[in-house]
């Protein structure tokens, strides 16, 4: 069973944690042989220099023809061979050797008639020494390395906290969300689109605690500012950018310093990104009301093929200005829902039959939603169209449950679109139109908290599959 790690941790902290751990069992381990050595050396060296006094004292009394006290003797049992041989070679030496299950310091040195004088000096109180020593180094080197494990998982878990953050910022601003920041701490995950759509319209409620007394409004300032034309979609202002406060100094380490580059390029292209969507807001917008006139001055055209002509690129100017529009609004995130219940077998007939297209409808197993009816039949009217005109037939719009598929037969979407998603303004292999169409469609099923995915049947074809939210 594979143990279960928190959502922050990683690689990263895996891999200090195994480092911090070999260094220190590396370091422990070294440390206990040195003073493992050290003690050790002196401990022996010690006994070594008690048992050579012993034995000189038991020389002087074996020469003197005193008896030899307890532990002295002459080749006495128990004394190891190659300390005998050195002896009767006539040198002195020292062993730490068994003695009656016991251990003993062993100094022997030469007598006369080639026999060897030993003495034995108790070891045992010096070996329990060193057994204890290896023992506390043993434990205390656990310790340290339990204690400096927990410090340093814990300074790593903080790293890879900010870096899982960082990381988690910069999914979302790849998902859209161009608000979030590192450095923020308003920076919260976003509800569904549902659910903001709501918040937003409560926020353009009137609050009842706000002060009935406003403000005093400067002398300068135009007591009757122009009317702002309703239908001109609302741009937020670029937003300031966290990530370089008031009087703030260099970031700290470098995690800081990411997480600041991070919060700077959110804010840059923020910026970039609302100043497109204004410009084509205003481009829209300022295109309509000549578009209006040149609309009623082609009504007034006399009959024949040049003012058909002349009325289907106005018919398709129009269309695109209102296209842009709508996407302008959708950039702006402020639409609102008009939620009712619907079933889907009898939408989806009406969107077919408004269409005018052959497009055959299978109907699985019918459900009601509580959705959007003008959001929906708009995504889903996009997506037939977009089947007939760059598709081939039969085109077939299947209902199972929730899930809404647009099947056409045809070469099916390009590479990127189903990679990446529809991008305005971007079409390939000769198709005609400006990619609009789905983009809307996506926008508004966003709004709706639907999912809209695309991609290609194996057996050839475009698959565009929409999956409404139940309650």
């Amino acid at each position: 069973m594979r143990a279960v790690l928190p959502r922050w941790s990683g690689t990263l902290a895996v891999k200090a944690a195994v480092f911090i751990t070999v260094m220190c069992c590396a370091l422990a381990a070294l440390l206990g042989v040195l003073v493992h050595v050290q003690v050790t050396n002196q401990t022996v060296d010690q006994a070594r220099e008690r048992a050579l006094q012993r034995l000189a004292q038991a020389t002087e009394r074996y020469e003197a023809g005193d008896t030899l006290r307890r532990g002295a003797g002459v080749d006495p049992p128990g004394l190891p061979g190659s300390l005998r041989e050195l002896a009767v070679a006539g040198d002195r030496g020292t062993m730490v050797a068994e003695l009656e299950g016991r251990p003993v310091m062993w100094a022997a040195g030469p007598v006369d008639g080639g026999r060897a004088l030993a003495v034995a000096v108790d070891y045992g109180q010096q070996a329990r020494t060193i057994d204890g020593l290896d023992r506390a180094i043993l434990w205390s080197s656990g310790l340290a390395i339990g204690a400096t494990l927990l410090v340093g998982s814990f300074a790593v878990t903080r790293v890879t906290r900010r870096l899982h953050t960082t990381a988690l910022v910069a999914r979302r601003i790849s998902a859209g969300d161009l608000d979030a920041r590192v450095n923020d701490p308003r920076t919260r995950p976003r509800p569904e689109p549902r659910l903001r759509a709501h918040l937003k319209n409560q926020a353009h409620t009137k609050d009842p605690r706000r002060p009935k007394n406003p403000a005093p409004q400067d002398p300068d300032r135009p007591k009757n500012p122009a009317p702002q034309d309703p239908d001109r979609p609302k741009v937020p202002a670029r937003p300031k950018d966290p990530a370089r406060p008031k009087g703030s100094a260099r970031p700290q380490d470098e995690v800081a310093a990411v997480a600041a580059a991070l919060d700077s390029m959110a804010a840059s292209l923020q910026g970039k990104l609302l100043a497109e969507q204004r410009f084509t807001a205003d481009v829209a917008h300022e295109l309509r009301t000549p578009l209006t006139g040149l609309h009623a001055a082609a009504e007034l055209l006399p009959p024949g093929r040049p003012t058909e002509l002349v009325r289907d690129r106005v018919a398709a100017l129009r269309t695109l200005t209102e296209d842009l529009l709508e996407i302008s609004r959708l950039d702006t995130g402020r639409e609102r829902l008009e939620l009712d219940t619907e079933r889907l077998g009898p939408l989806v007939e009406r969107v077919v039959r408004a269409s005018g297209s052959g497009t055959r409808v299978v109907v699985v197993r019918d459900v009601a939603v509580e959705t959007d009816r003008r959001r929906l039949e708009r995504v889903l009217g996009n997506l037939v169209a977009n089947a007939h005109k760059h598709g081939r037939g039969p085109v077939v719009l299947t209902v199972d449950g929730p899930v809404v598929t647009v099947r056409d037969h045809g070469d099916g979407f390009p590479e990127y679109l189903v990679a990446h998603g529809p991008q305005r303004f971007r079409t390939e292999g000769g198709a005609r139109g400006h990619g609009l169409g789905l983009t809307i469609a996506l926008g508004q099923a966003e709004v709706l908290g639907a999912r809209l995915e695309f991609a290609n049947a194996a057996d050839g074809g475009a698959v565009a599959t929409l999956e409404l939210p139940v309650d």
